[in-house]
């Protein structure tokens, strides 16, 4: 006589879970997109162990918020504001809802526009204590952000930028974004700058 198996379980690919902080454990939803490619858990630990000490009402800025992750999880551990900036509608309509879910109220602000349209405007805004830039691994967007974030002042003194690219991409840096921290895992390096 055979046994019957049970058909194995689903596995749940488009969540991840906020690590620490007021929302800790709580899944969040991304759809699938081309390019989405959310920050681990492993990495998110990382950089959220380096920048621990710098959260407490920083105002952030996760300019390919993507999933969401990185931003969500920094005002889950405390940050004061965060900005979450994403071109594509559907990833949009899944990032408000998803902190309409989390109740983040004000503290966290969703755009639909596109990262390099967006930083060109800078108006009166403050800068940004913490930014996030972890682009689409198959776009090349970086050589323009990262001196528009600088040219357009969107860096405070002594704030922090975290970039993440695939392992055989190298970025070209103000001089005045010193590189605090480095590390590669799986294909992918992250590195944390401080603006000096």
């Amino acid at each position: 006589m055979s046994k019957v198996r049970k058909p194995p379980s689903p596995r749940k690919t488009n969540q991840l879970r906020i690590i620490a902080g007021k929302w800790r454990s709580r899944r969040i939803l991304f759809p699938d997109v081309d390019g989405l490619r959310p920050t681990g858990d492993r990495l998110r630990e990382t950089l959220f162990n380096w920048i621990g000490m710098e959260l407490p009402g920083a105002r952030c800025l996760d300019a390919f918020a993507g999933s969401g992750v990185l931003g969500l999880e920094a005002l889950s551990r405390g940050a004061g504001e965060a900005v979450l900036l994403d071109c594509n509608p559907v990833v949009y309509r899944t990032l408000t809802a998803t902190v309409a879910q989390l109740e983040a109220g004000a503290g966290a602000a969703v755009i639909c526009a596109d990262a390099e349209q967006w930083l060109r405007r800078r108006g009166d805004q403050a800068p940004f204590d913490i930014i996030f830039l972890d682009p689409p691994f198959a776009s090349d967007v970086l050589p323009e952000i990262v001196p528009l974030i600088h040219g357009q002042d969107w860096l405070a003194p002594g704030g922090l930028v975290y970039i993440e690219t695939a392992s055989d991409v190298s970025v070209a840096v103000p001089q005045d974004w010193s590189r605090i921290k480095e590390r590669s895992a799986g294909g992918v390096v992250c590195r944390l700058y401080r603006r000096i």
